[in-house]
Formats: structure tokens, sequence, C-alpha cells
């Protein structure tokens, strides 16, 4: 093994630790970055969204937050062409600069009582910047870790890229406790929230001092002295038949997995405990920080034993463990952090009964819908009340009823009334719903003196540790799968399909689905759905890639 003897020499070994920590500092710094605004969709859509309904303004915040990630794919085509054409070095030193730039420049972003939709717009320009760079980024750092490691020890090394996931996530959401602490609820929703933001602009000078000192890539070096690079990346990535079915094997064995089992521990729990249990942010955070800290360490550990016993045995592992985790997991979470809110549902369940060609679906990311009729006011007061509820046929034409318990409380449609008749009429329906899911046992919101905050971690931890067993070994995998010759282009567009547009829309999927359908667990249905097609493509299709040599 002349690859891995060659890597044993004390100055490689130097060498590699040095790209080691360049690479995962600016990973980590370009995550905080991307993170940092899918922690604060909350306060997004209320400084950005003002003009909108509450249930319509968190969809389009959740939205533009996944229209970061749908422009992932393009940054992966591009930088993924520099990096197979040019050399990876140029390719993710510009990456972090564009983030870095985006980010700033959101905390200094006018808001949407400032400037009207002048600030929603430059968002959403922020936010494309953002995806873009990002796609850019993940590929070309795994790439260049993996093109330095020796090859028995590609997993290890490579779990550090992925280990920046939980450090900027763990950076974001300290930055953000911090300054709430700091401040206040109140001054944080006014002005505060920016203070994360423009904090990146230290990050960013340590980032690209860091990654001026590095050189190029070995593997890639030698290419290009031998005059073999590609001239045509995306041709021979996806135009040959053998790269192109590796592509699709890794985004459907792999990539839809990792998009739905990461984002959904670690970014649609926190909309799920804050949306629908009612959980207060500060303990969220908590939560989040706990769970993060514990998930550093074990996207190494996980890594190392890909290295020993294969990529794929450890993956399935992640992968079936979430499989079996989804629904009783989120269930355990509303009886961990809200039991008011689970014996209400057992004991006393809601029942929404209309007509169905009066129901709209219960989810608008434009704001341009009204939701006036009985069973839209119905429906949207219980959605934001984080209530449950079992849809019935009722008579057509009649306004809606909703039934707690043993109490039916009538809707009142307000449609074809002026604006402030129509909101007084929603107002008053809200009123007489939120009385009568009180006498029921509804809690407005959680009771901290209830919470069983060591189980709902455990909950987390299990979360944790199905993502970091599926995301540990990925970069070593994805490495190992493609040819040098196209690997930054021919790796990087599934996994920011995967991560970008199912992970990505994790959050704004699921909270769609359960706005419309009325339970809070049916969301879950979509990450399960991406996660059972990698288990079986997976077993069936995804060669193991375990200590093949890179040239």
């Amino acid at each position: 093994m002349a690859e891995a003897a060659a890597t044993d020499a004390p100055e490689t070994q130097t060498s590699l630790r040095t790209v080691v920590a360049a690479s995962s500092a600016g990973t980590t710094f370009e995550w905080y970055d991307f993170f940092v605004f899918g922690s604060l969709t909350g306060v997004i859509s209320k400084t950005f969204f003002t003009g909108l309904p509450e249930t319509a303004a968190l969809a389009a915040a959740l939205a533009l937050f996944g229209a970061g990630f749908l422009f992932r794919p393009l940054g992966a085509l591009v930088f993924g062409r520099i990096g197979d054409k040019a050399g990876r070095k140029g390719a993710f030193l510009a990456t972090v600069l564009l983030m870095g730039g985006a980010t700033v420049a959101i905390g200094l972003l006018p808001s949407y009582t400032q400037a009207g939709m002048i600030g929603p717009a430059l968002l959403i320009l922020m936010r494309i910047i953002q995806g873009f760079a990002l796609g850019g980024e993940y590929g070309g750092a795994a790439i260049y870790v993996a093109e330095h490691a020796p090859s028995n020890g590609r997993g290890q090394a490579t779990s550090w890229i992925q280990t920046s996931a939980a450090f900027g996530l763990f950076g974001a959401l300290i930055v953000i406790l911090v300054t709430r602490t700091a401040i206040g609820n109140a001054a944080f929703d006014a002005w505060g929230w920016r203070v994360p933001f423009l904090f990146s602009g230290v990050l960013l000078a340590v980032s690209i001092w860091m990654r001026l000192k590095l050189t190029e890539s070995p593997e890639f070096a030698k290419l290009k002295a031998e005059g073999n690079e590609t001239k045509a990346p995306f041709k021979e990535a996806f135009g040959h038949w053998p790269n192109l079915k590796l592509v699709l094997i890794a985004l459907a064995a792999v990539m839809f997995a990792q998009g739905a089992v990461w984002y959904t521990a670690f970014f649609y729990v926190q909309t799920f405990m804050e949306r629908f249990l009612k959980v207060s942010p500060e303990t969220i955070n908590i939560l989040m920080l706990s769970a993060t800290a514990a998930s550093a360490p074990l996207y190494v550990l996980f890594g190392w034993l890909s290295d020993r016993f294969g990529r794929k045995t450890v993956m399935l592992f992640g992968m079936v463990l979430m499989t079996a985790a989804y629904f009783p997991g989120f269930h355990m979470l509303s009886k961990t952090l809200n039991p008011a809110l689970a014996e209400a549902e057992a004991v006393t369940p809601v029942v929404v009964i209309a007509d169905p060609a009066d129901c709209s679906v219960q989810f608008d990311p434009v704001g341009k819908a009204s939701f006036v009729s009985s069973c839209d006011i119905a429906k949207s007061t219980l959605a934001n009340a984080g209530v449950s509820y079992r849809n019935e046929p009722g008579v057509a034409g009649q306004p809606a009823l909703v039934r707690i318990g043993a109490q039916t409380i009538p809707s009142t449609s307000a449609e074809g009334h002026p604006a402030p008749v129509a909101k007084a009429v929603k107002a008053s329906v809200e009123a007489r719903l939120k009385t009568a899911l009180a006498q029921a046992g509804y809690p407005p919101k959680a009771d901290p003196k209830r919470m069983n905050l060591p189980g709902a971690f455990a909950v987390l931890l299990v979360f944790v540790i199905a993502a970091t067993a599926l995301y540990g070994p990925i970069a070593a995998c994805l490495v190992e799968l493609f040819p040098t010759r196209v690997r930054y282009t021919a790796m990087s567009l599934p996994y920011h399909i995967g991560t970008g547009w199912v992970g990505g829309f994790v959050p704004f999927t699921a909270f769609a689905i359960v706005t419309t359908v009325g339970d809070l667990y049916s969301g879950l249905w979509y990450p399960l759905a991406f996660t059972v097609i990698s288990v079986v493509t997976c077993l069936l299709f995804l060669p193991e890639t375990k200590g093949k040599p890179l040239s």
C-alpha cells in the first residue's frame, strides 16, 4: 500500500492535519452562516414578512430557508466544473468569500417595515447567493481532504468535514443564545437578530487566512502534471453511462436519506418543538446545543468505524435506526416536552366537520390566500395553536363545526366581507375555539415545570446517532465512488440535490403536510419515504468503497 505508506511520514502527517484544519474551519464557517438563518426563521418571518398572516409569514420564512438549498445544485455544477478543470483550492476559496459576503449583508438589510418589499427581495437574493456558494463548498473540502488522506484512514479524516456542520450549528446556536440572553427577547426580535449575521465577518477573515495557506491537492496536481484533467466535466460526468450510473446510485442510495435524516434531526425538530409543542426558544436552544455538542465526536467515531467495517454497513445502520425512530421519537418529544398537550389529545380529540369544498390547503408560502371560509378559519386557528385534529365531511353548504370533546363550536365564514370585518369574524371564531381548547385542557404553551428535559434529550440523541452514523462516512464514500477527473462535479451534484432539495425542504414540506392534514406527526411521512428509498437502494446497488484507490 504505497499510498498509505507515503502518508506515514511525519511531515505528511503534519500537512494532513493542516489540510483538515483549514478545510474544516472554512466549512464550519459556511455552515454557521447557513444555520443562523435556519435557526431564526421565526424572527425572520416577523421582520421581513410583517404584512402576512402569522401562518403565511412562517411558511414564507421556511420556504426562503429552502430557497437557499434550491440553488445549491447550481453552485455544485459551477464550482464542480471549476474544481475539475482548474483545481480544488481556488474553487472552495471563492465559495467562502461568497458565503461570507452574503451573510454579513443579511445582517444589514432593511426590514419590511423600513423598506417594504425591498427588504424581502434583497433577503431572497442573499439566500440564493448563500445556497449557490454552499453548493461548491462541501465537495471541494471533502475531496481536498480525501485526496491528502491515506487509503486506510479516509473515513476518519473526511469525517472532520462532517463534524464542521456540527461546529457550525453549535456556533450559530451559541451566538444566538448569548445575544438573546444578553439583550432580552424584545430587543433580540427588534434588532439583536442581526448580531449573529454580522459576527460572521470575523469568521470570514479567519477562514480566508487559513485557506490561503493551502496548496493544491496531490491527486489533482498529478492529474494536471500529466495533462489528464478533464476538458468537459459535465459531458464526462453525466454523458457517460458508467459515471452517470454512479451519480444516480449516490443520489438514491445515500443522499435521499442524508437530506431527510439530517435535516429532520437538526432542523425540522426545532420547528416541531416551537410551532406545535409551544416550547420556548431558550429551551429549544439549550436542547439543540446539547444534541449538537454530542454529535461532534460521533461523526469522527462513525467515520473511523467505516474505515474498519465499511462505509455501507455504517451508513445503513444510521438509515435503519432513523426509519424506526421517526414516529415514536416525535411522539415521545410531545410527551416529554408538553405532556399536557399529549394528555389533552388522548382524552379530548378534536374533530373538524366541514364541507370538503369549503376547505383549502392550509399553506401559502406567498401570502396571497386569505383563508376566510369557515373551514379555513377553524383549521388555521387549530394549526396555529399546535392542535391535531381529525377531518370529517360535513353537510354541503353548511358552516364548519369543531368538536372538542362534548363541545361543538360553529365556525363562521368571512368571505365577501371587507378586510376589517373579515378580521373581526376570524378573531371571534379564534376566541371561541381557544376558550374551548383551554377548557378541554389544551395548554397555550408548554409548562417548563412539567418538562422532562433528560427524556427529550434522549430522544434527540437517538436522532443524532442515526444522523451521524449516516453522515460520518458519506464524504469518504462519495469521494471513493467517483474517478478523479470528474470527482468534484460528479460528487457535488447528487450531494446537493439530496441535501438541498430533499433535506432543505423538510421543514417546509413537513409543515405544509401538517397544516393541511391536521395531524402534528403527518409531516414525518415526507422524510420517512426518502429514507426508505435509500435503505432499499443502498442494499441493492451501492458498492462498498472502503480502501478503494483514488487514482
